[in-house]
């Protein structure tokens, strides 16, 4: 039974440790605002359109 309780005390630390940190993350690191320009060419806004093949009544 010692062991299993030291064990999960380790988890528990360990856990508690990568809480802490994504905590502390989240609240002291401010992300930069800046400016995304993304060019979009543009056959991919307008694409050529293919010519319809309608089938032949007999």
């Amino acid at each position: 039974m010692p062991t299993l309780f030291r064990f999960l005390t380790v988890l528990a630390m360990i856990a508690a440790v990568i809480y802490g940190s994504m905590v502390a993350l989240s609240v002291l690191v401010v992300p930069r605002e800046r400016e995304v320009t993304v060019r979009i060419p543009s056959d991919k806004l307008n694409p050529p359109k293919q010519p319809s093949q309608q089938a032949s009544a007999p």
